[in-house]
């Protein structure tokens, strides 16, 4: 939007009279305009992302970011105001700083104010209720533009003003405005009231925490035909809802769960509703390095965020990655304390893939929660979604496990084929129980399944047809083998002291 100097807008250039002799030749918008930019209401030093020298943001996963905001402005000796243009709309003004990169000058920090009660036709009414305005409309008989002075009494469900001796609700016609109030802007302004020690121009950074930058990790991977290996590609995707953007930017990113003090009361920020437009922006790929107990990731080059922007940055690549495939039956504790005959006919196994992440996997780094989502080729090599999971912080040398669906051809049938109370006593009793499993491979190859059975208490397996592992203190795994197109049975016995 074009704006206007002292020098050439007609409003600013000539007195009031002749700003109402003009207003039947200019339009609203051109009036409007050559006021708010051009006629301050008040004596400030003014610095716009123009003077911006270098900006880097530091976004964390919790929608919080440290912005450091550093500019060149010439700052008269004494006492000023210095209003900064083009901060965060969602800014939190208790962290702001402002200091002088050189040591050797004095810059005394007196007051600072956020101002984001930003400029709307509605805001600007509100803010001249009790003060006169023009107001334009058309004479009925001659057909020319007039303006009278109307006093604004009230905004509050439509406009009220006084025009002479008689009250008007919503008048017909437009208003003029004589100046844009002091505490009203049309974008988010950090005024500061400073003392300086002389006239040189300032290297200034600006650093404060904001809202409205967030980020998270999305991966993509791709099985290979006989699901023993992957490809992995990260992405972080920046959204930027807070009002502004950084040009050129310093970008890194924090993982990690880093604890922030709640604000009781959120305090009235700048929200414009707008879809955000996406940016992809491929290679290279971020450094990583520890930073107190989380992660930082760097991109190791300058990026623009535009605000109302969503925009991609590539994290990590790896390839060939060994997996391991499992389809998992779990079952549950309440049976072996209860008789329960018939469990459950078609139970679905889980498909489960895992991944270790380790350098001689082809990973080895620390990775930020997100969701994965696993694409495998058909038999025409299209790419075909499978399933996505979500994972936590993932350090390095720990795994991934990612469940991706139920088999829809390995079905089980699980039934209680026995229960008595053996022993009752004061403090527990003792249960014996037994089972019948019977998992269907309805698939032409051979499968492996694992059944898992959560048994409380004080337990043992008493007889088995196929041999168990103890997971850990309550949880026995069978490892069954399935033929192509047949059924096995696990049958087993448990005692149980609860």
């Amino acid at each position: 939007m074009p704006s206007c100097d002292h020098a050439s807008c007609p409003i600013i250039a000539t007195n009031k009279a002749s700003v109402h002799r003009m207003t039947s030749r200019l339009s609203a918008g051109v009036i409007a305009l050559c006021l708010f930019t051009s006629w301050p209401a008040f004596s400030e030093i003014v610095s716009t992302l123009k003077q911006q020298t270098h900006v880097a943001v530091t976004i964390y996963n919790e929608n919080l970011a440290l912005v450091k905001d550093s500019r060149t402005i010439a700052i008269p000796a004494g006492e000023q105001t210095l209003a900064l243009r083009g901060v965060s709309a969602r800014l939190r003004p208790e962290t702001a700083l402002l200091r002088d990169k050189n040591p050797s000058t004095t810059l005394d920090i007196l007051e600072q104010n956020f101002d984001f009660d930003l400029l709307t036709p509605q805001k600007l009414l509100e803010k001249t209720v009790g003060k006169e305005v023009g107001l334009i409309s058309v004479n009925p008989v001659t057909g020319i533009e007039e303006e009278q002075r109307a006093t604004v009494l009230s905004t509050n469900n439509g406009t009220v003003v006084q025009v002479g001796e008689r009250i008007e609700v919503n008048p017909p016609g437009r208003f003029v405005f004589d100046a844009l109030p002091p505490n009203l802007r049309d974008q988010p302004t950090l005024s500061v009231m400073l003392r300086s020690d002389s006239s040189k121009a300032k290297d200034l950074q600006l650093s404060y925490l904001t809202g409205g930058l967030s980020w998270k990790a999305d991966y993509v991977a791709e099985l290979s035909g006989d699901d023993t290996t992957l490809d992995l590609t990260g992405w972080v995707t920046l959204n930027n809802t807070s009002g502004t953007s950084y040009n050129n930017a310093h970008l890194q990113l924090v993982a990690g769960d880093v604890n922030i003090v709640r604000q009781q009361m959120a305090p009235r920020a700048y929200n414009r509703v707008a879809s955000l437009e996406m940016s992809v922006d491929a290679a290279p790929k971020m450094s990583q390095e520890s930073l107190f107990e989380y992660h930082l990731y760097t991109l190791n080059r300058p990026t623009t965020i535009q605000n109302q922007q969503s925009k991609q940055v590539s994290l990590l690549a790896a390839a060939n990655i060994p997996v391991t495939k499992e389809l998992v039956l779990s079952g549950g504790h309440y049976y072996y304390r209860s008789s329960a005959t018939r469990i459950g006919e078609k139970l679905k196994f889980g498909i489960y893939v895992e991944v270790a992440n380790e350098k001689r996997s082809g990973l080895g780094l620390a990775l930020p929660k997100g969701v994965v989502r696993v694409y495998k080729r058909d038999a025409s090599n299209a790419i075909q979604f499978v399933g996505e999971d979500r994972i936590d912080h993932t350090p390095n040398k720990d795994k991934i496990r990612l469940k991706l669906g139920d088999a829809f051809d390995v079905v089980a049938d699980k039934k209680q084929t026995q229960f008595k109370v053996k022993e009752r006593v004061m403090m527990s009793d003792v249960y014996e129980s037994s089972y019948d499993v019977v998992v269907t491979n309805g698939k032409t190859s051979a499968v492996e399944v694992l059944i898992h059975e959560p048994i409380p208490g004080d337990w043992k397996i008493l007889s088995e047809n196929f041999s168990h592992k103890k997971i850990n203190a309550g949880i026995a795994q069978w490892r069954i083998k399935i033929p192509a197109e047949s059924s096995v049975t696990l049958s087993y016995s448990t005692q149980v002291k609860i």
